[in-house]
């Protein structure tokens, strides 16, 4: 399906997501957000890759102005949500870009899908380490907490997630399950289709001294058990600044991938 743009609500499970379809004749990039990010993250990103791709993004649950409210926050949720929007939009196989929590959704549909696939982009994200401890489980608690005392002045503006402290505590806890390297190694591993990682430097929110740095070490690895991986650019943008300072290297590993999917086609 191409054409028109479009832009409305897709039903799934018990609730319906925000989506942006520019409806071009180009190849398909959906838009993988990050945790608690909106779509409108991504205007940077598209507007480097310009009018020739088709640009697909949407808001994940609770998240944004209209995406609905649901009893399910979980990261398979997640992922299954990229297939409801994709067949509601008609498109049979897709070049994924995530970043941070979608680039482990990107990583997890690539590898489970490949003949839905075009290719992925992991931006920041999708660092097989194990980082969650004990510790750090209760200081997210306590920051999800402490956010919630001012969050439903924010909820309007969709720049915060419609969902609880606890619900977004849960949901960033069990981001830390999926990344240990025993979980999250042998899906990169699997993974057949063209991927390419930004990678930011210096910290992220929440992170502590060289934690994230530590956490990005594990790629070399990676790539080296996968010749199908490798590592386009590393920027000096921080993990929550990249999409706004490094759009440029984002679109250029979006056009690596797109090539390197024509020549293995």
């Amino acid at each position: 399906m191409t054409g028109d743009a479009w832009s409305g609500m897709v039903p799934v499970d018990d609730t319906a997501l925000a989506v942006t379809d520019t409806g071009r004749a180009g190849p398909p990039v959906l838009y993988l957000n990050g945790q608690f990010a909106t779509q409108g993250y991504w205007r940077r990103t598209i507007a480097e890759l310009g009018t020739g791709w088709r640009h697909i993004t949407y808001d994940e649950r609770a998240r944004g102005k209209k995406s609905g409210l649901s009893a399910d926050y979980s990261f398979e949720a997640a992922v299954r949500d990229v297939d409801a929007v994709l067949d509601a939009r008609g498109v049979e196989r897709a070049l994924l870009v995530g970043w941070s929590y979608g680039a482990f959704v990107a990583a997890h549909r690539a590898s489970r899908y490949p003949e839905r696939t075009l290719g992925a982009v992991l931006v920041d994200g999708a660092q097989p380490y194990d980082w969650l401890t004990d510790e750090l489980k209760e200081r997210i608690r306590t920051s999800f907490r402490r956010l919630g005392r001012f969050a439903f002045l924010l909820r309007p503006t969709g720049l915060v997630p419609r969902m609880t402290p606890e619900e977004m505590a849960a949901s960033n806890i069990e981001l830390g399950e999926i990344a240990r390297a025993s979980e999250l190694g042998p899906v990169l591993d699997a993974i057949t289709v063209p991927t390419r990682y930004v990678v930011a430097s210096g910290a992220s929110l929440g992170s502590h001294g060289d934690e994230q740095e530590i956490i990005r070490s594990s790629l070399p690895g990676v790539t080296e058990r996968n010749a199908n991986i490798g590592i386009s650019a590393k920027v000096p943008s921080t993990h929550g600044s990249i999409l706004r300072k490094d759009a440029p290297a984002i679109a250029r590993a979006v056009r690596e991938v797109a090539a390197a999917a024509r020549d293995g086609a």
